[in-house]
Order: C-alpha cells, then structure tokens, then sequence
C-alpha cells in the first residue's frame, strides 16, 4: 500500500515516544469557577502538554476538534520539537531561513504535525472522532497523514465549510471561499453521527391547511423516477377528474392498494377543490426529530469568519488590530461538530486552543441542550492563553458587559489554568522527581501499565482492577512507612498490608524482596520504578 514520505520523517516517527513526562501545575489566580469542573485550559507546547495529559485522559475523548497551522507561508507559527537531525534543523531556519519557505515548509509541517496527531490518536474512545481544520495548501497532504495515523479505513467525510460570504475583488485568480474539516473516527465501525437539530426554518415547510388533527404536514411527491411495477394505476380524483397514470417517465411511488389505504386514513391532500395531483402527507410529529448532515456546510447555518470576528472582539479587549485573530472560527461551527460527535457527557480536547472557540460553543451547547460536556484546551503561547483563550472562557461562563455597555448573562461552568512544569517527571539520572506525589506516579503507572487514562481517586496502593489483574504502586510512604523505605519495597510484610486481591497482580515499587517461588504463587508480576516507567 502506497505510503506518504518526506524528508526527516524517520527523526519523527517515534519522537512522541522521546517526549518527556511532565506534570501540570494548576495557576489559581487564572483558574475560573470550581475546581473540579472538568474543564481545563493547559498552557505549553502542545506536544508535551498532550504527553502530560495522556496519563489521565487516554481513551476518554470523544470528539478532538483542531485549528492546526495552514501552513500558507505567511504566518508566524514555532513549532521546535527538538528533533535532532540536519534535516529539521534546516526547516526550522538554521541553515536556510527565510528562503526554506518554499515547498520544503511541507516538510516541516508535517514534522510537526506527526507526533501531534499520534499523541491525539491515544486519547480517542474507541466510538470517537477527529475533526480537522484545514485549506488547500496542505489538505491533499493531511488526508495522506491521517491515512497512516488513523488508517484509510476510518475516514469519515471531508466537510467543505463555507467561510466567506462575499468575493475579495482583490483575488488574483478566484475568491476563496472555503475551509476543509476533514473527519476520521478512531474505529469507523464503532463511531455514529448524530442528527442535527431541525432548524425553525425547515419546520415552517410544514402546514395545516385541512385543520388535520395529527398537526402540521407537509406534501410529497406522489410520482418517483426509479422503476416500481405496481406504479402505473389510473388514479380518479375526489372532483371527478381521472388521472390516467404517473408523468411520462416515472412511477407512482406506491402501490394502488397502499394509496388507497392512505386516503381512507386521510392522508392524501387533493387539494382545496380535490382536484390536484395527490400528495401524501408527512406529518412533522411523525418525521425524525433531526436531520442527517450533509458534506456542505453553508455560513447562514454554522457561520463565518466574520461573524468569528466578532465575537471575540465582543469578548476580549486587544491593544490593537494587530493583535486580533486573523481566521478564528465562529462558535456555531464548532457547535455543528458538537451536535454531530458528542453526547451530553462527552470530552471534548482541543490542542491548537488559539481563541478558545471550542471551550465557548461548548459552554454554549451545554446551556442549550443541559449537558454537562468538558473541555480540554492547550495553548503554547503564554500570552494568548492567558489573555485570550482563558479570559474569553471566562466571560462566557461569568458574564460580562458588551460595547452597548448591555450585561450578557453568564453560560455558566469554569476552568482550571495549569502550566507545565518545566522539569520533566524523571530527573536526569533518570529517577522519580523527589516532589512527585503518589497521586500524580499513580496516574503515569496506570496509563503505562494500561495504555488507558487514570480516574481512579488515588488514595490506596490498589490503583484499580484492569483486565482482571490488579495493579499496585508502593510509593511516597503510601502505607505510613509500615515498613521498609516507607513502604516503597515490596516486602513480605508489605505485601500482607496490601488491599488482597484473588487473581493477578502488578506491583510497581522502588524494589522486590520476595524470591521467585512467592511472586509465582501469589500470582505477583513485579515492576521496578522508575525504569518500568520509562517510555
């Protein structure tokens, strides 16, 4: 099968792998609401923010939502992921500079992009998707990347969005005036789409001109294109008028005896006179209460980049026009993919956060429909987060004063604002920070151990039961120091204090005393921190 290839791709294959554990440190003063909302606002590099939040939050996703880079040669975006080869060093401007933005930005951009999208990979439920913003420049090349990343397989759809609604007489060619969202599942066989909310427009198509009793209808199409041998009858109308047959090149949709079971239950419109073509009626108490998304998404129905415009304008306070957002996207677009990829419980990840979109529509979906979703949003840089990513959520879920000096009442919700730690979990000589608390070793034990996020409460040696084996983690005097090193040594004596458990058992400690015959009668595989940890 054919592959995507470029240059440097074998430094970052496996640099996700390369990614140090952190840990991250939650900043009060910028947090918003309770503190166990749900909802958290990351500040860094989103390569190490996602390696940080894997151990809590893998395979709980799902719906990831991205604004990458367009990668159209004209913006300032830094992605330095530390690969160390000539050839990244090159995109990253060391040798070329300015004149390395030619086709080889390609390169670089899909340097940056890989690891990023293994990461997010992991954090996908198996019933999740990925939805992915992007334009011409690189969408031919990010449908090859999410073939390998995701597999071919589970491609969804590539949505066209319609993001401007009037040509730019400046345009040298044509007037762009589109977007790509371009949709893969983690497993296509287990993920669904969900109907889209009726719009009051598509409602109004429906009448009530006879006082019918079942509600508003609205008439179908009697007559079909597609060959159907019981659909050629002669039809005789309540006025008098016979109907010879359907039009010429088509069948009546029905068969006779149907038609006439449908019009003795009042469900034929003959017109005011009974004179018409008969129509069956839909009823809209009896059609589906949704509709099926289409592969076109207009502005009228999601929005556009302006009306994107200005709602952060209306929302956060920049020092001038320099500093605002040049393409944000608007809340209602955000809002479709919510409807279309989430349950009312669903977590939502965003990890190219920028203006906080994906945090506000789903503030604003949660108000509107009482669910109770959660956002996870990373930003790198320090100052947008901070000002505009965090202080945007912010007052969408508190409320805030408009430019009419009108007050907008609050959604409602919250935050927690973490940083990333600066050093990495393990020190460099490779051993366990000396201020990692139990609760944070825990959750990088358990995503080690099972490849899947941490929600345990972390207050026993017992983290949990995975695949009918039991997992344990002697660390930091978890056991009031009962015994040896405070507990951190599997010991005879530490394992009778430990939580029983029937089946297997996985034992990380900083060291195992126990010969060979008690582990394999007790059932016990031993894993020795920190180097068990290492990935």
């Amino acid at each position: 099968m054919p592959t995507l290839n470029w240059i440097g791709k074998e430094a970052v294959v496996k640099h996700h792998r390369e990614v140090p554990f952190r840990l991250l440190e939650p900043v009060a003063d910028l947090s918003c609401g309770p503190a166990d909302s749900g909802n958290l606002i990351v500040q860094g590099d989103n390569l190490h923010a996602l390696k940080a939040l894997l151990p809590r939050y893998a395979g709980q996703v799902k719906c990831i939502y991205i604004d990458p880079p367009y990668n159209t040669g004209n913006e300032g975006w830094v992605y330095n992921d530390n690969v160390n080869s000539p050839e990244i060093r090159k995109w990253l401007g060391e040798v070329v500079g300015k004149e390395g933005e030619t086709l080889d930005r390609h390169d670089r951009w899909l340097c940056m992009m890989y690891p990023r999208l293994v990461l997010l990979r992991q954090f996908l439920r198996e019933d999740g998707a990925i939805f992915v913003s992007i334009d011409d420049n690189e969408v031919a090349t990010l449908r090859l990347l999410m073939d390998e990343v995701f597999g071919k397989r589970n491609f969804i759809e590539t949505i066209i969005w319609e993001k401007n609604y009037a040509p730019k007489a400046s345009s040298r060619h044509f007037s762009e005036s589109h977007d790509y969202i371009v949709v893969y599942a983690m497993n296509s066989d287990r993920w669904t789409r969900n109907l889209i909310p009726r719009s009051e427009k598509q409602n109004k198509m429906y009448k009530n001109p006879d006082n019918d009793p079942r509600g508003p209808w609205r008439p179908n199409n009697l007559a079909a294109r597609n060959f159907y041998s019981k659909g050629t009858y002669s039809i005789t109308c309540p006025s008098g008028r016979v109907i010879s047959g359907p039009p010429k090149g088509s069948y009546w949709r029905i068969s006779e005896e149907k038609f006439k079971e449908l019009d003795a239950d009042g469900r034929i419109w003959w017109g005011i006179d009974g004179n018409n073509i008969p129509a069956p009626k839909i009823f809209l108490s009896e059609v589906t209460q949704g509709v099926v998304p289409m592969s076109i998404w207009y502005y009228k129905d999601v929005g556009h980049t302006q009306e994107a415009k200005k709602e952060l304008l209306e929302l956060v306070d920049f020092a001038s026009s320099d500093d605002v957002f040049i393409t944000p996207k608007p809340t209602r677009l955000i809002q479709r993919i919510l409807q279309i990829a989430t349950d009312k419980g669903s977590l939502v990840l965003d990890s190219f956060a920028g203006s906080g979109t994906t945090a506000h529509a789903v503030l604003k979906q949660n108000a509107e429909d009482g669910g109770k979703r959660r956002f996870i949003l990373v930003e790198m840089d320090p100052g947008i987060a901070q000002n505009v990513t965090a202080e945007r959520v912010r007052r969408v879920a508190q409320g805030y004063t408009n430019a009419k000096g009108q007050a907008v009442a609050g959604l409602g919700g919250g935050f927690q604002f973490c940083r990333l730690c600066p050093e990495p979990l393990f020190d460099a000589d490779g051993q366990i920070r000396g201020d990692v608390t139990f609760a944070q070793l825990a959750e990088f034990v358990w995503f080690v151990e099972t490849g899947t996020g941490f929600s345990g409460t972390a207050d026993s040696p017992l983290l949990g039961i995975f695949e009918g084996r039991a997992i344990y983690l002697l660390y930091n005097g978890i056991l009031k120091d009962k015994s040896a090193d405070g507990g951190n040594v599997l010991t005879s004596a530490v394992f009778e204090a430990l939580p029983p458990f029937a089946g297997p058992k996985v034992i990380y400690a900083a060291a195992c005393r126990l010969g060979s015959a008690r582990l394999a009668r007790e059932g016990i595989i031993f894993k020795q921190t920190p180097y068990a940890l290492e990935m």
